[in-house]
């Protein structure tokens, strides 16, 4: 049973479905030209689909009662050129109505795509990869169905049924009225059937995505899967949703089941109506064989529309359901956004200047609070504090990741939001703690900031980030294809990468959140005595728990509870021996030894 409130969702639901449908056919619009030679298809071939009973009529009527040999030859050439011209308008038809469809949905996978790249970092915060990768590619082929398919067999029904009433009319209208009694059964049991399916749909399209994004989480973390030994729990994950899925089909299904052979049984009733009432007509001589054999004919054209309406309007409500998982990623309006008069940001020259920051995730919970920081060009700041302190998200609001709740941040005063975000971000190359890298070559991944840089370019930004060596070790060298995410390089060879990736873009400002983390303490020395040239016309921010960064900074900013509570560079915030000294004392100064005791060893060999 549907409870109230299931009647009113029903309502809403079909309120949104129309309006789906309308905004789908604004992008067939685009097409009219295919839309009009399909439509002129669709009517061609319903219309010579209506010429053959009346041709068979004649036959029965003038051939085979009345003796008039004569007319066979030409009877049976007819049905022969009709079948011809019937067949090319249905290629015709089937081809334009594809080609529609085809590019529909081509040019709607293109914009969810862009719209996906446009979306903010919340946005993908709160969205499963599982549930997105569903809409991308089933929702979107079900309504490329819906386009190609659902349509052009509606249309065709719907003439197909007013041509057979119309034809049948002016042969028999009682047999027609007849046949028709039984149709206000089948349209009730069709809407009846289309208000119990509709939210199923609706359901089985979200736990699809439920389904996809474990499957998907399971695949990409199959190492701590294992690792942990939590095969029978992930099963367990799985198989929740994979059970709600086949139960809500079932349900589907036996809605139909009943639904289908209460519909055939109902025509076929007013077919055997037809056939006595039209047969005693016959036999009384109020109606020739032929008549009766072409409507009879007639009706059996008219079973295929009508019982097409159950798989017509289960088709349909899949497809919409699809249409608006599609529409609710396109709609939603990201959070950064660039304004329409964003003005292009001349290259860095004086600083990058914090006003009063505050940032919030989720509303109330600030994880920034009032930043007053000016960072001059040239300057090497260093980021400390406990994980959660807020110093990777400051970061993260320089390239307007996320926006800032409160205050504003400038370079060389002008305030990012007011900016073109290409023109900010070609100035700014991040090195993040969780690296990722592309499924390709290293080459490519190298150099994808700058698709056109030389080889020379490529190895020489390698050998500051201490790559070039293990890349030459492998034997494609540069043009070795690595796993996806870089699943066949080690974590420290990954982080290296995309170390040179960054600095291949030559940018203003450089980000490194915790970037050298991944490899082993000397080696993150050679990296940063290579950086120390290429940083002192650069602006920037690291975030590091290795000591050698944290000294050569020119300031240190040390962050607690989203607040800056000391700053300074390594000789100053020791005389202060505030929380800096206390950090430094008890996690970097055995670090700093084995430097030493590293550096001494190297000067002895």
């Amino acid at each position: 049973m549907v409870t109230p409130g299931q009647e009113k969702a029903i309502s809403q639901l079909t309120h949104r479905s129309s309006g789906m449908f309308l905004r789908l056919l604004r992008y067939m619009a685009k097409y009219r030209h295919a839309v009009t030679l399909a439509m002129f298809c669709v009517v061609a071939v319903t219309y010579l689909n209506v010429i053959v009973p009346l041709i068979i009529r004649d036959i029965v009527d003038k051939v085979l009662v009345q003796s008039m040999y004569d007319q066979l030859a030409w009877l049976s050439l007819s049905i022969i050129l009709v079948a011809v011209l019937r067949s090319i308008a249905s290629f015709a038809q089937r081809y334009s109505q594809q080609y529609i469809g085809q590019k529909v949905v081509f040019d709607l996978r293109n914009n969810l795509f862009t719209s996906l790249e446009e979306k903010s970092f919340s946005f993908y915060d709160q969205a499963q990869t599982g549930q997105l990768m569903s809409r991308v590619t089933s929702d979107v082929e079900q309504v490329r169905a819906l386009l190609a398919w659902w349509l052009e067999t509606l249309v065709s029904s719907i003439l197909t049924v007013g041509s057979v009433i119309l034809v049948i009319s002016t042969i028999d209208i009682r047999l027609m009225l007849l046949y028709l009694a039984t149709v206000p059964l089948v349209l009730l049991a069709a809407y009846n059937f289309s208000k119990r399916v509709r939210p199923r749909f609706a359901l089985v399209r979200g736990i699809f995505g439920d389904m996809t994004s474990v499957i998907q989480q399971t695949i990409v973390g199959t190492k701590v899967v294992r690792a942990f030994a939590q095969e029978e729990h992930e099963k367990e994950k799985f198989a929740f949703p994979h059970s709600k899925y086949l139960k809500t089909n079932l349900e589907i299904w036996r809605y139909r089941s009943v639904f289908m052979p209460f519909m055939a049984f109902t025509l076929s009733l007013g077919t055997a109506l037809v056939y006595w009432y039209g047969g005693v007509d016959v036999i009384q001589g109020n109606l020739t064989v032929g008549s009766l054999v072409a409507s009879a004919a007639y009706l059996a054209m008219l079973v295929m529309p009508l019982r097409f309406i159950g798989f017509l309007i289960t088709f349909y409500q899949q497809a919409i359901t699809g249409a608006e998982r599609i529409f609710e990623i396109m709609d939603a309006r990201p959070e950064v956004e660039e304004k329409p008069d964003a003005i292009e940001l001349p290259l860095m020259q004086k600083e990058i200047a914090f006003k009063d920051v505050s940032f919030e995730y989720a509303p109330g919970k600030k994880v920034l609070e009032k930043i007053n920081l000016t960072v001059k060009a040239g300057e090497t700041v260093a980021l400390l504090g406990a994980t959660g302190s807020g110093k990777s998200s400051l970061i993260q609001l320089i390239p307007r990741f996320y926006d800032v709740t409160e205050g504003s941040i400038t370079i060389d005063g002008h305030d990012l939001r007011n900016v073109k975000l290409r023109s900010m971000r070609q100035q700014i190359g991040i090195v993040l703690q969780e690296t990722f890298l592309f499924s390709a070559s290293l080459r490519d991944n190298i150099a994808y900031g700058r698709p056109d840089a030389t080889t020379e370019d490529v190895e020489g930004v390698a050998k500051i980030a201490g790559a070039h060596d293990f890349i030459m070790s492998f034997p494609d060298k540069y043009d070795t294809q690595v796993g996806e995410r870089g699943i066949t390089l080690s974590g420290g060879q990954r982080q290296r990468i995309a170390i040179a990736r960054a600095l291949l873009l030559n940018p203003r400002i450089l980000i490194f959140d915790d970037s050298t983390s991944s490899v082993d303490v000397e080696t993150e020395h050679e990296i940063q005595q290579a950086l120390q040239v290429l940083l002192k016309n650069r602006t920037t921010f690291i975030i590091t728990q290795r000591v050698s960064t944290i000294k050569n900074a020119t300031r240190i900013v040390v962050f607690e509870n989203g607040k800056i509570v000391e700053e300074g560079n390594h000789e100053e915030l020791l005389a202060k021996d505030g929380i800096y000294a206390k950090i430094y004392r008890t996690q970097f100064k055995e670090q700093e030894e084995l430097l030493e005791a590293k550096a001494v060893q190297r000067r002895s060999e």
